[in-house]
């Protein structure tokens, strides 16, 4: 699947949807840096991807960057909360909890 979004992108489409579905594809391949280019770019384009903030911060984690984690999910929280996302704000809430306890 990943190979025919990176076609895609490479033919010129690029949208918040496709970039999300890239980084989560190399985040499910384990790859954080790969996931972060495209997630980043992800939110650049929508900011209020509650989901795309999420995943941001999870690739970061697998990265060992936790900082830009916290960021990631802080920034998450408040565009979930502008539009009302209580399930990726209650997510994201838990996985700063986990942050703080690490």
């Amino acid at each position: 699947m990943r190979e025919s979004l990176e076609k895609m992108l490479a033919k010129g489409v690029d949208n918040p949807l496709l970039r999300f579905g890239l980084g989560k594809a190399w985040l499910d391949e384990g790859n954080g840096v790969e996931a972060v280019v495209h997630l980043a770019q992800c939110v650049a384009q929508d900011p209020k991807y509650s989901a795309a903030w999420k995943l941001l911060g999870k690739a970061y984690q697998c990265e060992g960057d936790l900082a830009a984690a916290r960021q990631a999910w802080e920034e998450g929280i408040a565009a979930a909360q502008a539009h009302g996302d209580k399930q990726a704000e209650k997510e994201m809430t838990v996985f700063l909890r986990k942050l703080d306890k690490a």
